[in-house]
């Protein structure tokens, strides 16, 4: 799943253009979800690129903040190797 401060419209047309195989959710206009998860940028008044890693009990075990995502790539690997390790699966 996936969440941003984007209109619905703006969510629905991203995933369609993915192909996407999971939801992208619309925390507009409150933010509230942004907000609990601490990523929302006040001045932009949109989440920092993150990740979560939540377990089935809902249990946040690891958080990744893109501090600039203009110039930093995250790399799908390093990711899954992480969450592998935290997960016990390696």
């Amino acid at each position: 799943m996936a969440a941003s401060a984007n209109l619905t419209f703006s969510q629905q047309t991203f995933a369609e253009s993915l192909k996407l195989p999971f939801p992208l959710l619309s925390d507009f206009p409150e933010r509230k979800l942004i907000r609990a998860y601490g990523v929302l940028n006040e001045k932009t008044m949109n989440a920092n690129r993150s990740f979560f890693l939540i377990d089935p009990q809902g249990i946040v075990r690891k958080k990744w903040i893109v501090e600039n995502p203009a110039t930093t790539v995250v790399y799908s690997d390093t990711l899954l190797r992480d969450i592998q390790e935290i997960m016990g699966k390696r």
